[in-house]
C-alpha cells in the first residue's frame, strides 16, 4: 500500500543519515523509478528531502528538520508510551498503532529495557468490566465522523428513558468519570450538547458533511457548583460496604461504630442520582440524619417493596 510505504520511507530517512534509491527499492520491492516518485510525493507533503548524486549519494531529510532522539528523556518516552498504550486498548485504529511504532523508534537500544519498565509501572485500562458492548464500535464511528466532518444521527435516551432522534455535528470525544461522551452541535436543539454514548442507540454516520462552526467546549468541572448544592447527611454503614462507599467520599468522613459498622458524614445532594446511590447499598446502609432524607428513603423503599407485593 503506497501510504504505508511512504510512512516507512519517512521513518527510514529520519533514522539514517542517507539512503540510496536502490536500497529503498530493494527494501520495499519496487523499482527505483517508483522510489523517485515517492520522494517527490513526500517533498510535496512538506517534508524536505534532499538528493545527493554520485558514489555514496542518496536521499536524506534536511538536518534542521530532524528531531534529535536525545530531546526525549526516559520519563518523557515512558509517559508517551503509557498514554498511547492505554488509549489504544479502547480506541483502535492505524493512527495509534503507527504512533506507538514511531515513538518506539526514538528509544535508544541501551535504554529500551528501562523505558519499557517505567511505561509498564502504571497501566490504564479504559474498557469496562461489563455493560454496553456498543461503546467501543460507537467510539470508532464518532472518531471517523470527527476526522471526516460527517454528520451523525441516532436515538438518544434522556435520564428518564424518553427517546428522541438527533442529527448532530460531532466536535470532540470526552472521557469523564469512567463514561464516554461526545460533544456536538445538535440540529434539533440548535445548540451544543454533550451526549453520553451509553444512552445512544442506532448510531449512523451519514454521507452529509458539515463546515465546522465556532466550537464551544463542554463545561466538565462542576466542583464549585456542587459545593454550593451539597449538604452532609449521616449514614450508618456496614464494613462490607465501605469499599463501594469510598467511591463517593474519603476515609476522613468515616469513624468506627462498634465492630461491624462505620458512621459516615456523607456529601449529599437531594436529587434522583444521590437517592439512587443510597438505595443501591440495600440493607448495608442506613440514613440516620436528617429526618426528612430518612423519611424520603423510607418512602422510596416502600414503593419498591410494593412492586414485589403486587
Amino acid at each position: 500500500m503506497k501510504t504505508d510505504r511512504l510512512v516507512s520511507i519517512i521513518m527510514m530517512l529520519l533514522d539514517k543519515e542517507r539512503v540510496s534509491a536502490q536500497e529503498l527499492a530493494d527494501r520495499f520491492e519496487v523499482s527505483p523509478r517508483t522510489i523517485y516518485r515517492d520522494i517527490e510525493t513526500i517533498n510535496m507533503a512538506g517534508i524536505p528531502v534532499r538528493s545527493t548524486p554520485g558514489v555514496g549519494g542518496g536521499f536524506e531529510i534536511m538536518q534542521e528538520y530532524k528531531l534529535d532522539k536525545n530531546v526525549f528523556s526516559a520519563a518523557d518516552l515512558s509517559a508517551i508510551l503509557m498514554g498511547l498504550s492505554s488509549l489504544s486498548g479502547m480506541v483502535r485504529g492505524n493512527e495509534l498503532v503507527n504512533a506507538l511504532a514511531k515513538v518506539r523508534r526514538f528509544i535508544p537500544a541501551d535504554r529500551a529495557k528501562e523505558i519499557e519498565l517505567r511505561a509498564n509501572q502504571i497501566y490504564i485500562d479504559l474498557s469496562p468490566w461489563m455493560g454496553n458492548r456498543n461503546i467501543q464500535p460507537y467510539l470508532e464511528l464518532v472518531k471517523t465522523a470527527l476526522q471526516e466532518s460527517r454528520m451523525l444521527s441516532f436515538e438518544y435516551a434522556d435520564r428518564f428513558g424518553n427517546k428522541t432522534v438527533r442529527t448532530v455535528e460531532p466536535y470532540q470525544i470526552v472521557l469523564k468519570g469512567s463514561h464516554w461522551y461526545f460533544q456536538g452541535y445538535c440540529r434539533k436543539r440548535e445548540d451544543f450538547r454533550l451526549f453520553r454514548l451509553s444512552r445512544i442507540s442506532n448510531l449512523q454516520m451519514s454521507r452529509e458533511t458539515f463546515s465546522p462552526r465556532d466550537y464551544q467546549k463542554p463545561v466538565l468541572d462542576f466542583g464549585d457548583i456542587l459545593k454550593t448544592m451539597q449538604t452532609t447527611i449521616k449514614l450508618r454503614v456496614q464494613k462490607s460496604a465501605m469499599d463501594r462507599l469510598l467511591d463517593f467520599c474519603t476515609c476522613e468522613h468515616a469513624v468506627p461504630d462498634g465492630e461491624e459498622h462505620y458512621i459516615v458524614n456523607f456529601p449529599f445532594i437531594e436529587n434522583e442520582y444521590y437517592y439512587d446511590i443510597l438505595i443501591s447499598f440495600g440493607d448495608q446502609c442506613e440514613c440516620l440524619e436528617p429526618l426528612h432524607v430518612r423519611a424520603e428513603m423510607k418512602r422510596r423503599i416502600q414503593n419498591m417493596a410494593a412492586l414485589y407485593d403486587g
